[in-house]
């Protein structure tokens, strides 16, 4: 027979057979009659309650965060905790921002999914702690707008690519959210960090860190039309190291480019803050929600600042450029 913590917040939770009645009561009942997962959760929270003596209100706040967590897991069709790695548990923090938990609230979960995690590598169920290197997400961090899948389709095809200018910015707006650029990237590209051919664009980041990140056919194919039929325009018979130029050879500018993307923001009909760092948040959190690995994106982003790992590590370019053309909503 099991020691089993009767939790009011599980009720609602499929598979729990135990009878409700209050926080620090315990009703013994055989383990085999719970779900694998759910025994797990039962131990864990019996071990807060017995060996470390929290109160009934933090274990109410703990077993809701767990609980939450658990029944994301079940929806994404992780059936095992051992199954769960870091970029599931990143997704599990951006779908709690997604639906309005604010920092606090969500670093408040992501100490319960810590702590629990350190438990089943204590009793040795687990072999490795996918939480430990999610990093809590910052109170004072305003993160931008994250634009659905749907809203930046409609903005990337708000440009008329039919005339130069068109053509010129839906190019910009496609490449900024095909590889995560930041607006200071986008502008400095030069005609030659673009492989068109290969897929992949060159991109010197910040403290001069050189990546090569993959690019979708949309961008590609948007990039073509650019330079084939109407990059010349800009040049005015003038010669340009620069991918994307204004008036007279000039490199656009970041000034520029951000009152074009408020005009196009403006024409697709979006009511939020749309701003280049909202593409590069979009270009992150659609890889990731999509089942990226986490740590090619964060190659990808050159530097992840969304509250999320600093992992960094060495993987192919071939196997970024597959994880990109399978996930990307536009690869």
């Amino acid at each position: 027979m099991a020691a089993v913590l009767s939790r009011e917040s599980w009720s609602r939770s499929p598979g729990f057979r135990f009878q409700i009645i209050a926080y620090t009561r315990l009703v013994y009942m055989p383990s085999s009659t719970l779900p694998a997962n759910d025994q797990l959760i039962d131990q864990y929270l019996n071990y807060l309650l017995i060996e470390k003596g929290l109160s009934a209100k933090t274990l109410a706040s703990y077993s809701r965060d767990i609980v939450r967590y658990h029944d994301f897991l079940r929806l994404n069709h992780v059936r095992r905790l051992s199954e769960a790695d870091t970029a599931m548990i990143l997704r599990h923090l951006i779908a709690l921002r997604n639906a309005g938990l604010s920092a606090r609230s969500r670093a408040r979960h992501l100490v319960s999914i810590r702590g629990f995690y350190r438990f089943l590598l204590q009793e040795k169920i687990i072999q490795r702690d996918p939480a430990r290197m999610v990093d809590l997400p910052k109170a004072n961090l305003k993160l931008p707008d994250v634009l659905s899948v749907e809203e930046v389709a409609r903005l990337l095809e708000a440009p008329d690519i039919e005339k130069p200018l068109g053509a010129r910015d839906g190019a910009m707006l496609e490449l900024l959210y095909a590889a995560g650029l930041r607006v200071s990237e986008l502008v400095n590209l030069k005609l030659q960090d673009v492989n068109l051919e290969a897929g992949f664009v060159r991109v010197l980041g910040k403290g001069s860190q050189e990546r090569m990140v993959p690019i979708g056919q949309e961008a590609r194919d948007k990039i073509e039309i650019y330079i084939k039929n109407h990059r010349s325009r800009f040049l005015k018979n003038r010669t340009s190291a620069y991918l994307f130029c204004a008036r007279a050879a000039r490199p656009m500018t970041r000034q520029g480019f951000w009152k074009r993307l408020r005009k196009y923001a403006a024409l697709a009909n979006l009511h939020k803050k749309v701003t280049p760092h909202s593409l590069r948040h979009s270009f992150a959190s659609h890889l990731l929600e999509g089942g990226a690995d986490l740590r090619a994106v964060q190659i990808m982003l050159g530097h992840v600042d969304i509250a999320t790992t600093q992992i960094y590590t060495h993987v192919a370019r071939r196997q970024l450029k597959v994880i990109h053309e399978r996930l990307h909503p536009r690869g």
